[in-house]
């Protein structure tokens, strides 16, 4: 209880060090938050869409069951292809008929002759869709060729520029985060200068003199970890509905998973924020460490 009474009360000493220190951790720590979730969610759309028949190949009327096995396993034989499913025509209308179950009219007009039968291939990798777009497209009886390289391309740009400029942000925000840390307790220091060299001359040990400061850019890191992950919880929150109809016919995106231990970005559920704010504490404690133990090092030397 003194301790916490002794905190406030070097606050109220100078308070605008203070604001500013809790401020610029409040600040970096949103963003980090922010850049955390857009990579994750980004990496695990990405992921999701990997997932999904990448190609899909559409057979003339002629294309006989003999030629698309041969297809198949030239496919096989790049090392290229994760997995193959054939759909026949008799398939296809029943997988239309589930899609247009609620419209009558649609399904009286269709019957199995008029689907074709198609070939849907999931790659190892994204950059080998065009390559074996191209191959598959040599093929006699090829009707057509679709694949999602648009959609996937994107995700890998937006993914990697996401990462590259969020680095390069925090980076710098990080910085002067630890500069006003260190500014802010070295006045702090400055101030109680008469007194450590009391405490100094009475016996106190290293660590009773340091350890005041030290817990003071704790309780800075703990403060702005806590308002990040509430305006951050609260942004979540309001553009639940626009997250929804982006992320519609997704069912999940994992934000951290550990074999089955997972927290997922997508629902938004009470565990997503429970572990947002435990990484977000987590990174104020580091940076409130660091920053004290940097700045009591500096100018409290014996």
């Amino acid at each position: 209880m003194s301790q916490t009474v002794t905190f406030w009360k070097r606050i109220r000493r100078t308070p605008y060090q203070s604001v500013a220190s809790i401020f610029m951790i409040f600040i970096t720590l949103f963003v980090m938050a922010i850049f955390l979730l857009l990579v994750t969610s980004s990496s695990a759309i990405l992921s999701y869409f990997e997932s999904k028949p990448q190609l899909t190949v559409f057979f003339k009327d002629e294309k006989d069951m003999e030629s698309v096995t041969e297809l198949i396993e030239k496919l096989k034989k790049t090392g290229k292809i994760a997995s193959t499913q054939y759909i026949s025509k008799e398939q296809a209308l029943a997988i239309y008929k589930e899609q247009n179950k609620n419209d009558p009219i649609l399904l009286e007009m269709v019957t199995a002759d008029i689907l074709p039968a198609s070939l849907e291939i999931s790659a190892t990798m994204p950059v080998y869709l065009s390559g074996l777009a191209e191959l598959v497209n040599e093929e006699k009886g090829i009707d057509e060729v679709v694949f999602q390289k648009d959609v996937v391309d994107t995700l890998i740009s937006w993914t990697s520029t996401v990462r590259k400029v969020g680095f390069v942000f925090i980076f710098f925000l990080l910085l002067s985060t630890l500069f006003i840390l260190l500014t802010t307790i070295g006045m702090k220091i400055a101030l109680r200068k008469e007194e450590i060299e009391v405490l100094r001359l009475v016996g106190a040990t290293f660590w009773f003199i340091r350890k005041p400061f030290i817990s003071e850019g704790l309780i800075y890191g703990i403060t702005g970890a806590t308002l990040a992950w509430i305006v951050v919880s609260g942004l979540l929150l309001y553009l639940r509905p626009f997250i929804t109809s982006f992320l519609q016919g997704i069912p999940s995106l994992p934000l951290w998973q550990v074999e089955s231990i997972a927290i997922y970005m997508w629902p938004l559920t009470p565990i997503l924020f429970v572990g947002l704010w435990l990484i977000l504490v987590f990174l104020g404690f580091i940076i409130g460490l660091i920053g004290s133990l940097f700045a009591v090092s500096r100018y409290l030397k014996d």
